[in-house]
């Protein structure tokens, strides 16, 4: 289908997750479909090392699976894009499109996913009231702590200076009140799907 559309090139396919990163690096095409079940590193790894390697990519999940837990681990990589196998027939032309122009696409059958995910936020800014202090470098820093990066590689990541990203956590803690060595952390990791 997507080949029979003469506006979308289909640039390479991967049997496997440790070639859709390689073809991501040599190909760096707009949009990457990608399954959730992949031998070898799974959906999620490669969207997490793409993300690693700050490649210019969006990443549409087109997978059977349509639990909430699975879908906000997939926004939480950063993706554009969800799309349940058993409406891609009908959706997935349309849903491509619309994220190479810069939009997210979900397939209707799970949108109640993303409303809880918007609800869960509102409740933790209203839980959290310092969250909405945060500046938007600072929320980053929040996810990728969540994600379990050290100071290190976040500062590695986002190419600045480890004090940068040091003074950034304390900061953070500050304005959420939060206190004690791995306290941030903790928040973070227990509100992650939350951080949007």
């Amino acid at each position: 289908m997507l080949e029979a559309d003469p506006q979308i090139t289909v640039l390479a396919e991967a049997e496997n997750g440790e070639n859709a990163v390689r073809f991501a690096e040599e190909c760096l095409p707009d949009i990457l479909l990608l399954d959730i079940n992949l031998p070898g590193m799974d959906g999620f790894d490669v969207a997490a090392e793409i993300a690693r390697k700050n490649l210019p990519v969006r990443i549409v999940f087109l997978t059977m699976h349509e639990e909430e837990a699975l879908f906000n681990e997939a926004m939480d990589l950063g993706a554009a894009g969800y799309l349940i196998k058993e409406s891609a027939v009908d959706d997935i032309i349309d849903a491509v499109k619309k994220v190479a122009a810069g939009h997210i696409y979900i397939s209707s059958a799970i949108t109640s996913h993303l409303i809880n995910r918007r609800r869960q936020a509102e409740n933790l800014s209203v839980a959290s009231p310092g969250l909405a202090t945060l500046t938007t470098a600072e929320r980053r820093i929040l996810k990728m702590i969540a994600e379990h990066l050290t100071s290190k590689e976040i500062a590695d990541q986002l190419c600045i200076n480890y004090r940068t990203v040091e003074n950034h956590r304390t900061n953070i803690c500050r304005k959420l009140d939060i206190h004690g060595n791995n306290a941030l952390l903790r928040f973070a990791v227990r509100h992650k799907s939350e951080l949007l």
